[in-house]
């Protein structure tokens, strides 16, 4: 498994525990209004926002604030105006980052994440300065300890998934992004349970970074994830496993 996968699983289990103290609400209420606005307040006709919403449950959302968050969405109630940008730029040893952000204010946000890499040896480039190293790609998970790995796999290719792996504890499912909740579904159907669906940047090449720049380019992703505004991150370094799990503790 490569640094760059492990890092996924790493701040896959960091949510988790933020979701729980209620750290990562914001985002994902962002998240919610944002599909509802784009797609309509319907999770059936809007996957991106069936999406949101399994996620919100993931974290134990209480119902009140999705409806609410949906209605924001909606129209149905006033709420903030949020927009979607995506920042790029390079981090120490050179690896690549793609900076996706939901912002009311898109002068504060751009200022905080330009501070976020200027201070930790990374710096922040133009409009598709690193983005032609990355291909989008729908993937979701599959809970390693509940399935084997032949049946799931199975499961997953018959549904048309491109590729198939373990990652952590998890089986990680990759498909087009066009067919990410139609493959979803289907596997859902074969009596699977998925979660985490979304659209990730998939590097075409890796870096290694090791040593002190290993440290900081790790400290300055954790700073982009902990910025309120900031909803995912992409990289393509690789990173020794030792040295990911050291930064996780």
């Amino acid at each position: 498994m490569s640094g760059h996968s492990k890092w996924s699983s790493i701040k896959r289990k960091k949510a988790a525990v933020d979701a729980k103290r209620g750290a990562h609400f914001t985002k994902l209420i962002r998240e919610i209004t944002i599909a509802a606005r784009e797609g309509g307040g319907d999770p059936d006709g809007n996957p991106r926002l069936r999406a949101a919403i399994q996620t919100g449950k993931a974290a134990n959302m209480p119902t009140d604030n999705i409806e609410r968050a949906i209605k924001k969405g909606t129209g149905e109630i006033e709420g903030v105006v949020y927009e979607e940008t995506t920042y790029e730029g390079y981090g120490p040893g050179g690896a690549a980052i793609i900076v996706e952000v939901t912002t009311d204010n898109i002068n504060r946000t751009v200022a905080e994440v330009r501070h976020i890499f200027n201070k930790r040896g990374g710096n922040l480039g133009t409009a598709n300065s690193v983005a032609w190293m990355f291909e989008r790609k729908g993937q979701f998970l599959i809970d390693a300890s509940k399935y084997d790995e032949e049946s799931a796999m199975e499961a997953a290719l018959e549904a048309g998934s491109e590729d198939f792996e373990t990652d952590g504890e998890a089986y990680l499912v990759t498909t087009d992004p066009a067919q990410l909740h139609v493959v979803q579904e289907t596997v859902e159907k074969q009596g699977f349970k998925t979660s985490d669906a979304q659209l990730a940047m998939i590097p075409s090449n890796t870096v290694k970074v090791e040593g002190k720049d290993a440290k900081q380019l790790l400290e300055l992703m954790d700073a982009l994830d902990e910025q309120d505004d900031v909803s995912r991150t992409h990289s393509n370094f690789d990173i020794d496993a030792d040295t990911l799990e050291a930064a996780a503790e």
